[in-house]
């Protein structure tokens, strides 16, 4: 019988033996890759956290105790274990739950996670708040090794080391960049400081010897010393002792007994503990176990179930929609090679390009066929069918060209070298190649003391991501007027991960800078264009580009753009449509369905929100009763709001457009945009072309009969 569906609150798992923890443990992982299989999502990370979440929610009693996860993509299991089983096939879809910690979910969600390097400062602070009101709650934070190298976090674990914050810390070191373990010693040393006895006797100790006549202080120090020499020695976690931070480790993440021996004795000492846990990135899917970079991110290589044995939620046996269970987790899925045939007609893996793999907005292409026990090396096989490349592919593909070219181009990014591209720059331009890790704010600053070194940078980050090094744009590239060219990925709507990915506020944020170029193509070709546009300017540039594939247009000669300078794509004599980027296409379609109702519609490709080719934009604007500008950013302070500002001001001095209305089209303002497909994020937002009309039809019907009158003259 299955435990997972009996499990609707942590307090259920205290009624558990070992062996059912384990059992739990497979069905859990079977759940999660069957969802993220059909949803896509992070598969990697939150297999591995399994084991280390069934123990602490064992121990603690969530929600009265806090439960923090850094960065939140690996509170998969988190989410199961409190009471949204039931949803958790929605995971990431329109209406359903999300792919991180959401508050408005439950209670058991601490806050809205999204960016690593958030969970130690969120921990220290319910934990001070805790104090200051006398509580008796216990805080626990999850952060990864990754995410435990970002300067926010660093700040945190210095604050928490000299407060002495009574704070359990665990490590999820999955990537093996803190150092191994030296073997039984450091195993034995563990157990010695999670005695009680031991801490007992320490300062009992130390207090004795502190107070011999004479030599006490100096005897004192030489005994302190040796303590840490011999840690030093024996363990891998010397920084978090000087820190103030008891460290204990390294414990065997998908040990079970050992997680709850070690975190129940943490969770009794004094002051902030860190648990260095060592999992596998992947765990109990073993083409997850060996390709982790594939299977880290939201979009996924195509996953291929077995089926599922019977009684777990989500299919009948052998529906070959789910994961075998026989008491553990067979590692049996593996990813389709290169030639694979399905084994029967089914569900299979077709449907447009998107995400950075291919794969339609991000979500893994999943055919549903059974397959072998055979787990040999997974390769990555492509979704069948035409499909056009994304809108990071030709970013690269461009940047590659050109720095064969030109020495002085280099590529930096923040921890993402696969998500933007730039892995394919580093393969072919390895010692011009430069990723700080999640260190936003170090990219975009060390960009610019290259750039005054007469380079030429070119940071690729997500605008999400970016949002964290404003301050840096400001201060260091725009005061500066360094040649830095920001390229912008995963601008506008991205999808599923929802709320703190949407790249919806950086062209409001980046336009009011001063010597900023803020520029957007409206196809992948003019994309290609606009880089060499940006690698040509002798200033700030910021060059945004979706999570799209492209449109599959003919490939043509990368011309660069005069800086400026927008084009006029139709002619009309009613409306005027002016867009910012790949919306542009959607504009087009726009005028050809206004068109069936007798009007005569103008499109502009803007291509630059700044400088705004203000010129063309009021030539083509000039005898039209509405203009309506388009961008997949948020209206306030945006694109739409740079044009209105430009008729505005024309309008003072010329009569012509004193009757002129402009309707900004966009995200709407102050509202974040919640996860779900982003086809169905632009249908409820209505900035697909159906509502893109529907809204321009309402403008019209607004201005009235005048308007009417005045569409009709030749």
């Amino acid at each position: 019988m299955s435990i997972l569906p009996t499990i609707e609150r942590p307090a259920d798992l205290r009624g558990l033996t070992l062996e059912e923890l384990e059992a739990l443990a497979a069905e859990i992982r079977e759940t999660i890759i069957a969802t993220v299989a059909r949803t896509g999502g992070h598969l990697g990370s939150s297999l591995g956290v399994v084991e280390l979440t069934i123990a602490l929610h064992r121990l603690l009693d969530s929600p009265y105790d806090k439960i923090v996860w850094d960065t939140g993509h690996q509170a998969y299991a988190h989410k199961l274990l409190t009471g949204r089983l039931a949803q958790f096939g929605t995971l990431r879809q329109l209406g359903g739950i999300g792919g991180f910690p959401r508050r408005v979910e439950s209670p058991h969600d601490v806050f809205d996670g999204g960016h690593a390097g958030t969970g130690l400062s969120i921990a220290q602070g319910l934990a001070t708040a805790r104090d200051l009101r006398h509580g008796l709650e216990r805080i626990a934070v999850v952060v990864g090794d990754a995410a435990l190298i970002s300067g926010l976090s660093l700040e945190a674990l210095n604050d928490i080391g000299q407060r002495k914050t009574q704070l359990l810390i665990v490590l999820n070191d999955n990537e093996m960049s803190i150092s191994p373990t030296v073997g039984a010693l450091s195993h034995y040393l563990s157990e010695i400081k999670l005695s009680p006895a031991w801490h007992q006797t320490k300062t009992a100790y130390d207090r004795l010897i502190e107070h011999l006549p004479f030599i006490g202080r100096t005897a004192l120090e030489l005994s302190q010393r040796l303590r840490k020499s011999v840690v030093n020695f024996a363990q891998p976690g010397q920084l978090f002792e000087d820190l103030g931070i008891t460290y204990i480790g390294v414990v065997d993440g998908h040990d079970l007994r050992a997680l709850l021996h070690n975190f129940r004795a943490a969770l009794a000492l004094k002051g902030p503990v860190i648990v260095h846990v060592r999992t596998q990135k992947g765990k109990g899917y073993h083409p997850a176990e060996v390709d982790q970079v594939s299977f880290h991110g939201a979009a996924l290589p195509p996953i291929e179930l077995p089926p599922k044995s019977p009684g777990l939620p989500g299919g009948e046996a052998g529906s070959g929609a789910e994961v075998a269970l026989d008491g553990r987790l067979r590692a049996n899925g593996k990813v389709l090679a290169p030639g694979d045939a399905p084994a029967a007609a089914g569900d299979g893996a077709g449907g447009a390009a998107g995400g950075a793999d291919g794969a339609p907005e991000g979500r893994a292409t999943m055919p549903t066929e059974s397959i072998s026990d055979d787990a040999a090396s997974p390769t990555i096989r492509p979704a069948p069918g035409p499909k056009v490349p994304n809108y990071t592919h030709f970013f690269v593909t461009e940047l590659i060209e050109l720095a064969r070219r030109d020495r002085r181009i280099v590529g930096i990014t923040a921890g993402m070298p696969t998500g933007t591209g730039l892995s394919k720059f580093q393969a072919e331009f390895p010692d011009r190649f430069i990723d700080v890790g999640i260190a936003e704010q170090h990219a975009v600053t060390l960009a610019t003391g290259l750039a005054l070194g007469g380079l030429r940078p070119v940071v690729a980050i997500y605008s999400t991501f970016l949002q964290r090094a404003f301050d840096q744009i400001v201060h260091d590239v725009c005061q500066n007027d360094a040649p830095v060219v920001l390229a912008v990925d995963r601008a506008g709507l991205v999808g599923e991960d929802g709320t703190s990915h949407q790249g919806m506020f950086m062209i409001p944020a980046q336009r009011q800078l001063p010597r900023l170029v803020v520029a957007s193509p409206k196809d992948e070709q003019e994309l290609r264009a606009l880089l060499r546009t940006a690698l040509a300017a002798e200033r700030p540039f910021a060059l945004h580009y979706p999570r799209d594939p492209g449109f599959g247009v003919p490939e043509r000669p990368p011309e660069p753009i005069p800086v400026g300078q927008a084009e006029l794509l139709r002619d009309g004599r009613d409306v005027l449509l002016v867009g910012f980027g790949p919306i542009v296409q959607r504009a087009l379609e726009a005028a050809d369905r206004l068109a069936e109702d007798g009007l005569s519609v103008g499109v502009v490709n803007a291509r630059f929100a700044k400088p705004l080719d203000r010129q063309l934009i009021l030539d083509a604007a000039r005898g039209k009763r509405l203009v309506v500008t388009l961008e997949e950013s948020v209206v306030v302070g945006g694109f739409g709001s740079a044009v209105l500002e430009a008729i505005e001001e024309a309008r003072l001095g010329d009569p012509a457009y004193r009757g002129l209305v402009v309707r900004p089209i966009g995200i709407p303002a102050d509202r974040f945009v919640d996860h779900g497909a982003v086809a169905d994020l632009r249908r409820v937002l209505r900035l697909d072309v159906p509502g893109i009309v529907e809204q321009i039809r309402e403008a019209l019907a607004q201005l009235g009969p005048v308007a009417a009158r005045e569409a009709r003259p030749a």
